[in-house]
């Protein structure tokens, strides 16, 4: 049997003790007890932190020269520890109106059994009342797998138990996935083990198995009602590494050379350093610029909402009629993203003061109005499956983003959104990036546009 937890492979400075915003192992995994107590502690932590404005959600573990040794360690090691420890605070950017006030984390995970008939995973989610004044009861709870693979998976053999860590729970543990309504004081944090089990009889049907998705449906109950809310997960399986003598580049007329950069399917789970080293330091030489897509990025920032849990206002049914049928703004949910995030207001100004530029044959003037994320959202079927059935918006403090990648690996780093239409942006770069040398090697988007899954290309100018 071959394992692969976090808690088993984390470097000794990570162990030893860190802050709630870094994470660490005994707080997510400890016994029961001390878990339960610890997890209450970290929601009023993450709840303070997430109200201050000068904490940083792009910190890295302290041992800067550590490595994942597999691919797998990207998504399931120790190493991601202070990125997915910060996951609240990058949630909450996506609305500014919370509605309710709960919010579901989608957590950290291990991946504990990896055989060749067999997979099992352990998560621990979050459900964090951000409300300031009122309780909220969370009293329904329940979880669903969607598998996604290259051939059928018919032979697979998929199951999902949830089971309670509600702080000083004294009764005993339910076996049935029965979910005992809890109610979280304002401020306040509660928790849920989620454990999905795999098994087939055929090696090929886990061997083709690309990744889990976990969809977790749940009620908020208090003061506002009663109203239905959703969180997804999704655990890739499937991941390949390409050795430096089995790449193949690809020669530009202009500038230089591209190599675009396979790895696993992304999600929340992976801290962008981390994937950097594992799949494009071996093949960077000085110099080099790596090109991140905006889209994964953002995916690796977990900002991506299933349409569901958006709730299109008259505003928004009425402002995504005058867009483009193609534009991700042109259905209601799309613009109703975009509205919870840059305010009612803004976007009713930006509409008034777009539709006036239009008539003396200005155009575009929504989108600068409107702020950065109007550019950068993408609709259902916008990215890659699973992320097809989401919206996903743009990634947040990129340069923030690029400066701290670079400073960590030494390459020259570039968060880009390009299209097959010849259309290069870069959002941010490092001081070092010849912006005008990157563009041209861009413009014929070797990423792809498809389901290439290359969400990082490596761009060689001399």
């Amino acid at each position: 049997m071959r394992t692969l937890s976090w808690e088993a492979t984390a470097p000794r400075s990570i162990l030893l003790g860190i802050s709630w915003a870094h994470g660490s192992p005994g707080m997510l995994f400890g016994s029961s007890q001390v878990r339960a107590h610890r997890l209450e502690r970290l929601g009023r932590a993450a709840l303070i932190s997430c109200r201050c404005a000068a904490a940083n959600s792009f910190n890295y573990p302290s041992v800067e020269d550590e490595r994942p040794v597999s691919p797998q360690q990207c998504t399931y090691g120790a190493l991601n520890v202070l990125w997915v420890a910060s996951e609240l605070k990058r949630l909450l950017t996506m609305q500014k109106n919370l509605g309710d006030g709960l919010v579901l984390t989608r957590g950290q995970w291990s991946w504990d059994v990896q055989e060749r008939t067999h997979y099992h995973f352990k998560g621990l989610m979050q459900f964090c009342n951000t409300s300031s004044r009122f309780e909220l009861f969370v009293p329904e709870v329940s979880a669903k797998l969607q598998l996604l693979s290259n051939s059928s998976v018919d032979s697979i053999t998929a199951t999902v138990k949830i089971f309670s860590q509600h702080p000083n729970e004294k009764l005993p543990k339910r076996d049935d996935g029965y979910w005992r309504a809890y109610i979280t004081r304002a401020g306040e944090s509660t928790a849920m083990q989620v454990e999905v089990d795999l098994q087939a009889k055929d090696e090929k049907a886990l061997a083709e198995l690309q990744a889990v998705r976990v969809d977790v449906d749940y009620i908020s109950y208090g003061p506002h009602g009663r109203t239905a809310h959703s969180q997804h997960v999704l655990l890739p399986v499937q991941y390949s590494l390409k050795a430096s003598s089995d790449v193949q580049w690809r020669k530009l007329e202009k500038v230089g050379s591209v190599l675009p950069i396979s790895t696993h399917l992304l999600s929340h789970l992976d801290d962008p350093l981390q994937v950097l080293k594992m799949y494009a330091m071996s093949h960077a030489k000085d110099g080099d610029i790596i090109a991140i897509g905006e889209t994964p990025l953002a995916i690796m920032q977990g900002r991506f909402r299933h349409p569901k849990g958006v709730h299109p206002g008259l505003l928004a049914k009425l402002v995504c009629r005058l867009f483009h049928p193609t534009s991700s703004l042109a259905t209601a949910c799309g613009m109703q993203s975009l509205i919870d995030i840059s305010g009612r207001l803004r976007i009713v100004f930006a509409v008034i003061f777009a539709v006036v530029a239009r008539l003396v044959g200005v155009r575009g003037m929504f989108y600068r109005l409107a702020g950065a994320q109007a550019r950068l959202i993408d609709d259902v079927t916008g990215t890659l499956p699973p992320y097809d059935q989401f919206i996903t918006l743009g990634p947040l403090r990129v340069q923030e983003t690029v400066d701290a990648l670079k400073a960590k690996t030494g390459c020259e780093v570039a968060v880009v959104d390009v299209n097959d239409l010849k259309k290069v942006q870069i959002l941010a770069a490092s001081d070092g990036v010849d912006h005008k040398a990157l563009e041209s090697a861009l413009l014929d988007n070797p990423a792809g546009n498809a389901d290439e899954q290359t969400p990082l290309v490596l761009v060689r100018t001399s």
